[in-house]
C-alpha cells in the first residue's frame, strides 16, 4: 500500500474527500501525515480526528521561500511519501522541491487546464462567457498550473451562475475526481509517455466518471 502526505493551508475539503474514500475502501492508500503551513488550519483538526498524524511549518517563520521549501522537503520525507498530495496548499513552490517529487506530486486545480491558471477561475470564467468550466488534476511542475493532466471534469456554466454558484457545482467535481486520480496512482496504473498522462485500463473508469448517476 502507498504511502501519500497530504498538503493543506484551510479547511482542506479535498483532503476530507481523500479521507472519505479511504474509509469506505474506495482508497487504497495510507494517509501518512497531514502538513500546513498555517497552525490555524481548520483540515489539522480534521485529520487529527481521522487518525492522521499532523505538522505544522509555518512558512512565516523562515526568511525565504527556498529556505521554506528545503525544511518542508525534509518534513515530508520523514513520512517516506509515494505521493504527495496538494489539497489548497497556497504556496508556490521552488524549482528544487518541485523536481525532489517529479512523477509523484499531484495539484488539483478549479479551471480545464491550460484555461485559468492562477487565482480567481470562477470569476473569470464567468467574465469570460465560457460555456464549460471545470477542474483538472494534474502532475506538478516548475510552471504554475501546468504540468501532465491526470484527469479532468467539466460542468456547464449556466445562465444565472454567480461566482459561488459556480464554484460549488466545481467543488463537487473535485471531490470526485481527486481520490480517483490518487487510486489510479496507488494502483500503479498512470503512465509518463512523452509529457502526457495514460491510463491503463481507463476505459470504463472514464464512462463513469463523465456520466455519474
Amino acid at each position: 500500500m502507498k504511502n501519500i502526505v497530504i498538503l493543506i493551508s484551510g479547511r482542506g475539503s479535498n483532503m476530507e474527500a481523500l479521507i472519505a474514500a479511504r474509509d469506505k475502501g474506495e482508497l487504497p492508500v495510507n494517509i501518512a501525515a497531514v502538513i500546513s503551513n498555517k497552525a490555524d488550519a481548520k483540515g489539522l483538526e480534521t485529520a487529527a480526528k481521522a487518525g492522521i498524524a499532523t505538522r505544522v511549518l509555518e512558512h512565516k517563520a523562515f526568511a525565504s521561500r527556498e529556505a521554506f521549501d528545503t525544511a518542508l522537503l525534509a518534513l515530508i520525507d520523514e513520512f517516506a511519501p509515494d505521493l504527495v498530495v496538494l489539497a489548497g496548499f497556497m504556496r508556490i513552490l521552488t524549482p528544487d522541491f518541485v523536481r525532489h517529487y517529479e512523477g509523484r506530486m499531484f495539484n488539483i486545480h478549479p479551471s480545464l487546464l491550460p484555461a485559468f491558471p492562477g487565482l480567481h477561475t470562477h470569476q473569470r470564467a464567468l467574465a469570460e462567457g465560457v460555456r464549460i468550466h471545470g477542474c483538472t488534476v494534474h502532475f506538478v511542475t516548475a510552471e504554475l498550473d501546468h504540468g501532465p493532466v491526470v484527469i479532468q471534469a467539466a460542468v456547464p456554466v449556466l445562465a444565472d451562475d454567480d461566482e459561488d454558484r459556480l464554484a460549488a457545482r466545481v467543488l463537487q467535481e473535485e471531490h470526485r475526481i481527486y481520490p480517483q486520480a490518487v487510486r489510479w496512482f496507488a494502483e500503479d496504473r498512470l503512465h509518463l509517455v512523452d509529457g502526457r498522462v495514460q491510463v491503463s485500463g481507463a476505459a470504463a473508469d472514464f464512462t463513469r466518471l463523465i456520466s455519474p448517476t
